[in-house]
C-alpha cells in the first residue's frame, strides 16, 4: 500500500478507533497538524468528496455528529475547532477533519499545511453539505486556484500577524496557545 493508501489500513484495526458506529469510525489523525486533530472515516468504500453525490448527505450528516462527538469525548468546546474537508484531498478515502484551531503540532512544517486548512483549500462541513444538497457534487478547484491559495502568505487565524517563514509563525501560534 501506498501512504496514499494509509487512511483505509489505520480503519481496519479497531485499535485505532477512538468511536465507531455501523457507517463509519474516528481516530486520531497521524500526523496531527494541532493539538487535537481527529478524522472521521466512513467504513464505505468513498475515495474523496468528489465521489459524493445527494444521496450521501445522511452519511455526511452522521459523519458530522461524530465530528461533534469526539470534540465532546476529549472535553473540549466545539467553538475552537475547525470541521470540513480539503478540497484537494491527498489521502484516499474520504475523510472529515476535525482539527483545533491552535495549530500547535510538531507535525506543522509547511506552509501547505497551514494553508490546506486555512484558505479555500479547507471546505467547512456546512459549505461541502450546501454545494452538494444543491448541486449535487463537489467540483474540484482549478490549478490556477490552488496554486494562488497555496501561495497565500502565513497569516494568523487569531490576529493580523503575518509571519515571514514556518518557524516564526510557528513560535506565534506558540504564544497564542499560552495566553
Amino acid at each position: 500500500m501506498s501512504w496514499q493508501t494509509g487512511l483505509i489500513k489505520t480503519i481496519l484495526d479497531p485499535s485505532n478507533w477512538i468511536i465507531s458506529t455501523d457507517v463509519a469510525v474516528v481516530i486520531a489523525d497521524k500526523f496531527p497538524k494541532a493539538r487535537h486533530h481527529y478524522l472521521v472515516i466512513p467504513k464505505a468504500d468513498i475515495a474523496s468528496i468528489f465521489q459524493l453525490n445527494k444521496t450521501h448527505l445522511p452519511l455526511l450528516e452522521e459523519l458530522h455528529l461524530l465530528a461533534h462527538n469526539v470534540i465532546e469525548i476529549r472535553g473540549e468546546k466545539i467553538d475552537n475547532f475547525k470541521i470540513g474537508f480539503h478540497a484537494e484531498p491527498s489521502m484516499q478515502r474520504l475523510h472529515l477533519h476535525v482539527i483545533s484551531k491552535d495549530f500547535v503540532s510538531s507535525c506543522l512544517k509547511t506552509k501547505k499545511h497551514w494553508n490546506s486548512f486555512n484558505t479555500q483549500l479547507f471546505l467547512p462541513y456546512d459549505s461541502l453539505y450546501t454545494q452538494l444538497n444543491i448541486e449535487g457534487s463537489i467540483k474540484r478547484l482549478s490549478k490556477v486556484t490552488k496554486e494562488a491559495l497555496l501561495a497565500t502568505p502565513l497569516k494568523c487565524n487569531q490576529c493580523s500577524f503575518v509571519a515571514k517563514n514556518i518557524p516564526s509563525f510557528k513560535e506565534h501560534l506558540q504564544d497564542h496557545s499560552a495566553l
